[in-house]
């Protein structure tokens, strides 16, 4: 992947080094370990219905990031400009080949925990989309997670990552997440969980037409797709719950299994069509 020397987006608020901000709950965790909470919180940051309800447990109180720039030197905030500048080039490109206005998505930067306009933003919640504010929220930490305790290396598995929630952000541009969020609110919770998969398939789905559209200019190689579906398997609810309780409940999934999150990703990789991204009325997911 080479993404140094490309165009950097300006949409990017880096909050990290300002100390706490946003939301703070008290309580919550309670025994659950570090990692295990990491590792369940993967990814299900952007299953948004205990964000927008204000999660469950423990008491909340409002603290103000201080203003100012952040103290952090370093090439992740260049990356993660650059691999967003991208995600708006190719969907800029693709909603104006359909006659549509695409409105660009803002990335906010954090260390620890901040303030969104679905509530706190926290570590443990992984990297996740607020359809309230239209903003992307990413602990650059996670990085550190994915390679340490996941496994998961290569420059482009982070980009794989950031593409899947600008892809939650062209699901909001369309109308997707307000539709399936209404009708989630009415579903048991079996229904509300297998919509949320869908949702999240679809997200992975886009990735993979983000990546093949900026395959020339990035130069990717076989060795990046690679990574991304490695982590798109590391990341599947079934990995996640039997590497942090030893057993997995379908029934459960809220982001879809391994195999599909990876099946999901190469088929918009290999279509680099959004139309073949309609996870809702796949015959098979």
């Amino acid at each position: 992947m080479d993404w140094r020397g490309r165009r950097e987006s300006s949409n990017i608020e880096d909050r990290r080094g300002r100390g706490g901000g946003g939301m703070v709950r008290v309580g919550g965790a309670g025994g659950i370990g570090v990692l295990a909470v990491v590792l369940i919180g993967m990814f299900f940051g952007v299953d948004l219905t205990p964000l927008l309800n204000g999660g469950g447990g423990g008491t909340q109180t409002q603290t103000q990031a201080p203003a100012g720039p952040n103290s952090i030197d370093d090439q992740s905030e260049q990356f993660v400009a650059v691999v967003l500048a991208e995600t708006e080039d190719v969907w800029g490109s693709i909603f104006k080949a359909s006659n549509l206005t695409y409105h660009q998505p803002r990335l906010v930067l954090f260390s620890g925990v901040t303030r969104s306009g679905c509530g706190a933003a926290q570590s443990a919640m992984g990297p996740f989309y607020c359809p309230l504010d239209k903003t992307v929220y990413l602990d650059t930490d996670f990085f550190r997670v994915m390679e340490q305790q996941l496994g998961s290396r290569g420059e482009f598995a982070r980009a794989y990552v950031i593409s899947h929630e600008v892809g939650h952000h062209v699901q909001d541009e369309l109308g997707v997440l307000e539709q399936t969020n209404n009708i989630r609110q009415r579903a048991s919770e079996a229904q509300s969980n297998a919509i949320s998969v869908q949702v999240e398939l679809q997200a992975d789905c886009y990735a993979g037409v983000w990546a093949n559209a900026a395959r020339d200019r990035l130069k990717l190689t076989d060795d990046d797709i690679r990574s991304a579906l490695d982590t798109a398997a590391r990341i599947g609810d079934d990995a996640l719950q039997q590497k942090s309780q030893g057993v997995v409940v379908p029934d459960s999934f809220t982001h879809g299994s391994s195999e599909q999150r990876q099946r999901w990703f190469y088929e918009g990789y290999r279509s680099g069509n959004p139309d073949q991204c309609d996870t809702f009325n796949a015959q098979n997911l």
